[in-house]
Formats: structure tokens, sequence, C-alpha cells
């Protein structure tokens, strides 16, 4: 099984980041051959300062490598290390329906948050798809938000592939029927974590650079702080029982009507949780003990991992190396498909 997926490089990561896809790229590296792969080339439709834009590749792959990634058992490398991504972005961008595009749910929630509405914003799905495709991934998990991604990746390989695989049959994708041939673009599989796939931001509304609300994995501990102390709350008096989150939340907008209970519920052990959970609805403590715990939660979670980072950081040289030899591994089954995909279409 080949595992693949990725994370821009826009902004330094955050908790969002890891519940919703890092904590499973680090499980599923002893499932399978896994490629991951940080997206430096898609945070350039909201990232323009090319100092900032190199640091914060940087700070992804130190990242990646801090919170348990292992290069003798997965492919880590820099998007723009494999230029064949690009060629078969503008390839499949010749069989996608423009109609695909102009419905893509990613691309108009990000418009209504008032984010540019240039060409690379709304063809990011086409170049989503060319970093799955390339390397003929199984499974690729990804949060709730992008499923829909996964969905078009699926279907613009099968157009790929009836249009240009003589004998292909997509109800038989892989050819296991006498007189049909397997498609030349495999069809890739999303894996989402149900319980996890949308965490919550300091605002209630999703976790993300966008928005400007996440609670960063490396960040300053003052700042850690000041981000968690200032969730969130309504105005239930410290002896009052205080509400639970409505599924679906109330407000058009947000995720969590609580984020604080549904932070707390994502980061403590289950044991602790249910202490949480009782004297929450019982009443008798302020939301400041309750920000006190999650902080808490925060540096048990994350404490090893930070550490782990600065020594990450103290050796760029090194980090630099597990990248070059990712994107070498990397490029070799690029390569391959691409010199298909050539042949498929008529390209030298």
């Amino acid at each position: 099984m080949r595992i693949l997926s990725g994370v821009q490089s826009s902004g330094k990561l955050h908790i969002g980041n890891y519940y919703g896809a890092l904590r499973q790229f680090v499980q599923l590296q002893d499932e399978g051959e896994s490629y991951y792969f940080i997206a430096n080339y898609h945070s350039l439709t909201s990232l323009r300062d090319p100092k900032v834009s190199l640091e914060m590749t940087r700070d992804a792959a130190v990242a990646y490598l801090a919170l348990g990634l292992d290069p003798k058992k997965a492919i880590l490398f820099r998007q723009s290390d494999v230029r064949e991504v690009l060629e078969l972005y503008w390839i499949l961008g010749t069989v996608t329906p423009l109609a695909n595009l102009e419905r893509a749910t990613s691309y108009k929630d990000k418009i209504a948050k008032g984010i540019s509405p240039d060409f690379g914003l709304f063809a990011y799905p086409v170049l989503m798809a060319a970093d799955i495709l390339l390397y003929s991934a199984d499974i690729v998990p990804v949060g709730k938000d992008q499923v829909q991604h996964i969905e078009f990746a699926r279907d613009w390989a099968v157009k790929f592939n009836a249009q240009y695989v003589p004998g292909y049959d997509p109800a038989d994708p892989e050819g296991k029927e006498r007189g049909h041939t397997p498609g030349i673009i495999k069809l890739p599989a999303a894996r989402l974590q149900e319980s996890t796939a949308v965490v919550p931001g300091i605002d209630g509304q999703k976790m993300s650079k966008s928005y400007g609300n996440t609670i960063d994995l490396f960040g300053d501990e003052k700042e850690i702080k000041k981000r968690i102390m200032s969730i969130k709350t309504d105005s239930t008096p410290v002896d009052a029982p205080k509400p639970v989150p409505q599924q679906p939340p109330s407000t058009p907008g947000l995720v969590s009507d609580a984020p604080l209970y549904d932070l707390l519920k994502l980061m403590l052990p289950e044991a602790e949780f249910r202490d949480v959970d009782a004297s929450w609805k019982a009443g008798g403590k302020g939301y400041g003990e309750y920000k006190k715990k999650l902080l808490e939660a925060y540096h048990a979670t994350f404490g090893p991992a930070r550490q782990r980072y600065a020594e990450l950081v103290a050796d760029p040289a090194g980090v630099e190396s597990i990248l070059q030899d990712g994107a070498n591994r990397a490029r070799q089954e690029a390569t391959r498909l691409m010199e298909q995909v050539r042949r498929a279409v008529g390209i030298p």
C-alpha cells in the first residue's frame, strides 16, 4: 500500500495540522510505503515573500521530523523538487471540466473570506490531483474539507485513462476483466479520521492559518499561552453549568460553538476528559481553569516534539540531506509515470 499526503508551507504548523493530518502520517508510516511532501507550490497562493517562503518550507520539514516522521520509513520531500508535478498538472488540466473547479468548496470558502480569486487558487485542485496521481498513491490521508479534492483527482484520472488508454473501462479501472486495459493513472482513496477531521480554532471556526485562529505547534511559549487563554467563550457564570457544543453549531461558519470544550476533548486522555466533562456540566469552575488545563495538555502532548524541533533547527544541513534524499526517491516514481503519460498523449 502506498500512502501520500502533504501540508502547505504557507505558515507555522498548528495543532489542527497535527490532529487533522500529521498524526496520521506518523501512524501510517508503519502501514505501508509513505510519501509525504511539503506543498511549497501550493503556498504561493497566499505567501508572496520569498524569504518567508523559504523559511516556512524549512520549518515544515523540521516539524514533520520532530513529530516522529522517520526518513528511514517514509519519503519526505519538497513539492518543488519534483518538477514532473507541473507537467502532470498541465496535462490533467486539459481534461479537467471547468464546472468542477467552479464548484470546488475550498475555493468558494476562501473567496468568501476575502482571499484574492486568482488563477492559482482556482486551479489549486488540479495541482493537488497531480501531487497525488504522480506517485500512484493508494491511500491519501486528508481532512474532511479535502475529500472533494480526492474525488476530483479520481474523476480526472478516469477521464485521462478513458481518453488515452485503449481498452480502458472506467468500471474496471485495474483491467481485471478480459479485454480490459488497466489505466496508466491509478485511482486513489481518501482516508479520513472522522473524530478529528476538523479542529476548531480559538474563535470556533476551523483552525486555519488563513483565519489567524491557530495554536502553533512550535511557537513561542508566551504566545502559545496567550492564544489558549484567548479562546472564545461565553459569559456563563463560574458556578453555572457550561454549555456543551451543539452539533452542528448554531452559528453559521463555525465548526464549534464551544471550542474550548472541543479542544479539551481532543487533547486530554479519555479518563482525564471524563472528569473535565463532569465538572463542565456540573458547574463550579470558571473557563480560566479549563484553559489552564488545556495549556497543561498542550505541553504534555508536544513537549518532547518541541525539544526535538530545537535540535533539528540547529542542524540545517542534516535536514536538507533528508529532503534531497527524499526528492531523489520520489522523482524515480514520478519519472516512471510521466514516461507513460507522455507516450500516451504523444509527447516525445
